[in-house]
């Protein structure tokens, strides 16, 4: 089954979506602590009171995670799903 090009599809279903933004949010995650440690006059300016750009990269930090997850799930339901069950099917129907 491994072998069959129905999981060759399924794995690239998943590998096109997951490496990207997991490359993509990892990138992210490293320029908001190179930003921390090397401009912190950058992230230390004030954009409404006490609030300053670092606290407000450090929500994104949070903000994208829950997005990309709910993408993820998007994506999960309507193109991993269906070929994962019909994978399964014929697994189970011994084919």
């Amino acid at each position: 089954m491994q072998a069959s090009s129905e999981f060759g599809e399924l794995r690239r279903a998943h590998r096109s979506f997951a490496f990207p933004l997991t490359l993509a949010f990892v990138t992210w995650y490293l320029l908001y602590v190179l930003l921390s440690n090397y401009a912190g006059g950058l992230m230390d300016t004030t954009v409404v009171g006490n609030i300053n750009i670092a606290f407000v990269f450090g929500l994104a930090q949070f903000l994208t995670t829950f997005l990309i997850a709910w993408w993820y799930a998007k994506h999960a339901e309507a193109k991993i799903d269906p070929k994962a069950e019909a994978l399964k099917a014929r697994m189970e129907a011994g084919e």
